[in-house]
């Protein structure tokens, strides 16, 4: 029989559930001729890509690639890219790679999904920056771009390979100060650093403003303050902290797929409980909103297996 633990080092853990969201998902490799040039496309190519609200979709850098991993023998950065639907993928794949790996010095692009059976076009509608001097040359099946710029060429994959994805898996720390709230926060990532399959897309993996949908004032906004998590407005709202939390973060996770997100928050989580936590819990909206649940003691209790999914539950971003 599984034990569900009530608590981690003596930090409570909430008998709650993350609740997160169907997304399409892309896996990029970008290969340079040292790591320096691999990590500085990747990590520009993720910039303002944090939220699906505002930024279109969610990226983030997952790991990064010996050379005996990637297509061309280079030092590699593996990216994950998350967006709600598969046109809206696709169209900040070419975006994003067409303005941020394409520009920089060295690099080629390759899929990273490469036993997708639903691909899309990404190196095709980039070739056009080649003004018809670029050439193309099928490799095992795929077919592969070949664009002058001043430096050389840029080499890119033709198409990439698309999947189902989940993004908003999370978990809050209730930390009795921020330094103890920021110390957890950062010990957990530290913890999910490389795990295959899962990004933090988040400033340092670390979400200080975390949501609700919708506002009680401004009706025209999608998300607003999550004030049941907000210490400085405790004495006038409906609240979730006790006395004695003074700093909430969140960490949130988009993957590939739920085993791989459960994990990534079991190591968090356990990495997160230290002293000067209170408590550990996770967001969600009573299982109305999203179809994936992630329930932090069964997850903690060795148990990865999805939990129910709504017959009826949309999907979309995280909010």
């Amino acid at each position: 029989m599984v034990e569900h633990p009530a608590a981690v080092h003596g930090v409570p853990v909430v008998d709650t559930f993350a609740e997160a969201f169907g997304m399409r998902a892309a896996r990029v490799i970008i290969t340079a001729a040292s790591p320096r040039w691999a990590r500085q496309a990747a990590t520009t190519m993720t910039g303002f890509a944090t939220s699906v609200i505002a930024c279109k979709c969610e990226a983030a850098i997952e790991r990064e690639l010996l050379p005996r991993l990637t297509p061309d023998g280079r030092p590699g950065i593996s990216v994950l890219v998350f967006a709600t639907d598969s046109d809206g993928l696709q169209k900040r794949l070419v975006e994003r790679i067409g303005q941020t790996v394409l520009t920089c010095p060295t690099t080629a692009c390759f899929d990273g999904l490469p036993d997708a059976t639903e691909r899309m076009s990404v190196g095709k509608p980039l070739r056009v920056f080649g003004d018809g001097f670029q050439a193309s040359k099928v490799v095992a099946g795929r077919r592969y771009w070949r664009i002058p710029v001043m430096e050389g060429e840029f080499l890119i994959q033709e198409d990439f390979g698309r999947v189902k994805g989940i993004g908003g898996g999370n978990f809050l720390i209730l930390g009795e100060t921020a330094e103890a709230a920021l110390a957890a926060a950062e010990a957990a990532v530290e913890a999910m650093a490389g795990i295959a399959g899962v990004i933090l897309p988040f400033p340092g993996g670390i979400v200080r403003s975390g949501s609700k949908v919708g506002a009680k004032r401004y009706k025209t906004m999608v998300a607003s303050t999550n004030d049941a998590f907000a210490p400085t407005v405790r004495p006038i709202t409906s609240t979730e902290l006790e006395d004695g939390v003074n700093s909430v973060l969140e960490i949130v996770l988009d993957g590939l797929d739920f085993e791989s997100i459960a994990g990534a928050m079991r190591v968090g989580i356990m990495a997160a409980c230290r002293p000067g936590v209170r408590r550990i819990t996770a967001g969600n909206y009573g299982g109305k909103l999203g179809p994936h649940h992630f329930h932090l003691r069964k997850i903690l209790g060795g148990d990865r297996s999805p939990g129910p999914v709504p017959a009826a539950a949309p999907s979309g971003g995280t909010p």
